[in-house]
């Protein structure tokens, strides 16, 4: 409840008498916003920079994203933002959807949930350091320990002794408590630490959650434990460097999984490592490879330890009024054992007035799916999904917008699996989305 507290706090900050202006939806439209350029520390030079306004470096708001995180500066970046007069730059965004959820074939299911996360930060310059606090909560504990019905899904657990097959957990009530502190190191140089409890180590690309080219999908990739699960640890201390493009940051962090326990805060460990090297070319563009030495992620395989690999490309490309967001990642877990066992995601999205088309193309490699006695036990199955939505947004009060959306998905799997999951599995979702903007 403490977290809960603060959360209104921050919200109560970014709402008060202080000057309040909402964050464009498009990324390049910062290039007109009117009154912001006589705020404090504003740096108009190359139409884009806001000065010390970045938890990182002196690089774009709009390129900063989930935990230490670049995508393109030409990103959506949405939100309610004020800077006051005492100097903190306060900022609000986030969004809670309604889903209704079917997934169709002997092992699928029906369920009605609520989703999403609400996140504030507070920032405020100390001579040339820059110190931000971020606050993430979510809804999603209240749709249960076993979370959503998604066929394919694999990884954690529901109650402690069987892992979640053909569902997607639920993230946990507090998903990030952090605070980062950055500062100039010399010419076009700056450095950065980042503290998290929970928080997100420097391992993959920006979580689902948060990219642009998947954000308005409310259905979790089947990538997921391949790419960017590790976005709730208990535990985090990550330090990096920015030279321009570039950024180079590593984590230690705790390896463990959240629990099925989604609103108490886990055991920090502080067992695992990380590092990343993210480069943003251009404007439009961001890629980043990482590698993460994870011990015991699951709960229900303690002795097992996970090398993870990642690499993504991200690119946001401005149409005139619409925007093109795309991603394309590729995971490899590695285990203790030698197997190894990849997923590869493409998705994309594209913003045009209140409207959103999504696709979104992914395979992965799954040996979770059956257990003992089933004769398929510990069997690797390549499985995919290839699912396409659309969400309206209509604006219902200042700072708020509500989108009514669906998405559909046909799953890929071979013939031996087809005997559990039928001839055709697939995917309904229809849902509808508070956002503040």
């Amino acid at each position: 409840m403490r977290s809960l507290r603060l959360f209104g706090l921050l919200l109560s900050l970014a709402a008060g008498p202080a000057f309040a202006q909402s964050v464009p939806d498009k990324a390049h439209d910062m290039h007109d916003m009117g009154n912001m350029a006589d705020m404090p520390g504003m740096d108009q030079s190359d139409g884009m920079s806001m000065g010390r306004m970045t938890a990182l470096s002196e690089a774009p708001m709009s390129r900063e994203a989930s935990g230490t995180a670049w995508q393109p500066d030409t990103a959506s970046h949405e939100g309610w933002m004020a800077l006051r007069p005492d100097g903190w730059m306060t900022m609000v965004h986030g969004d809670i959807t309604l889903v209704a959820d079917r997934q169709t074939g002997p092992r699928g299911d029906d369920k009605a949930f609520v989703s999403g996360m609400m996140m504030a930060s507070a920032g405020r310059d100390f001579g040339p350091a820059r110190l931000t606090f971020r606050l993430m909560v979510s809804p999603d504990p209240f749709m249960g320990k076993g979370g959503y019905p998604k066929l394919f899904q694999t990884g954690e657990t529901a109650d402690g002794t069987h892992g979640l097959v053909d569902r997607q957990h639920p993230h946990d009530g507090v998903g990030e408590l952090a605070v980062a502190l950055s500062a100039p190191i010399g010419a076009g140089v700056s450095g950065f630490v980042y503290a998290g409890y929970p928080g997100e180590p420097a391992l993959g690309p920006v979580a689902y959650l948060h990219r642009g080219s998947g954000s308005d999908n409310p259905s979790a990739p089947i990538s997921h434990h391949w790419l960017d699960s590790t976005h709730v640890a208990y535990g985090v201390a990550t330090a990096g460097l920015v030279a321009g493009p570039f950024k180079l940051d590593a984590s230690t962090f705790t390896g463990r999984e959240p629990d099925q326990n989604r609103w108490a805060f886990d055991r920090p460990r502080f067992d695992s490592r990380s590092v990343r090297l993210t480069v943003n070319p251009t404007r439009e563009w961001s890629l980043q490879v990482s590698r993460g030495w994870i011990v015991s992620p699951e709960q229900l395989s303690p002795g097992e330890n996970v090398t993870r690999t990642t690499a993504s490309i991200s690119h946001s490309l401005p149409l005139g009024e619409a925007l093109w967001q795309s991603t394309v990642a590729w995971g490899r877990n590695r285990y203790t054992d030698g197997r190894s066992r990849d997923a590869v995601l493409a998705e994309a999205s594209l913003t045009f007035g209140p409207n959103v088309v999504f696709a979104r193309a992914e395979r992965a490699d799954k040996d979770e799916l059956f257990t003992a006695p089933s004769p398929l036990a510990g069997r690797s199955f390549r499985v995919g999904e290839l699912s396409a939505g659309y969400v309206c947004y209509l604006a219902v009060a200042p700072h708020l917008k509500i989108g009514l959306g669906g998405v559909a998905g046909r799953y890929t799997y071979p013939g031996a699996a087809r005997a559990a999951y039928g001839s055709s599995a697939a995917e309904l979702m229809g849902f509808v989305r508070f956002k503040i903007t």
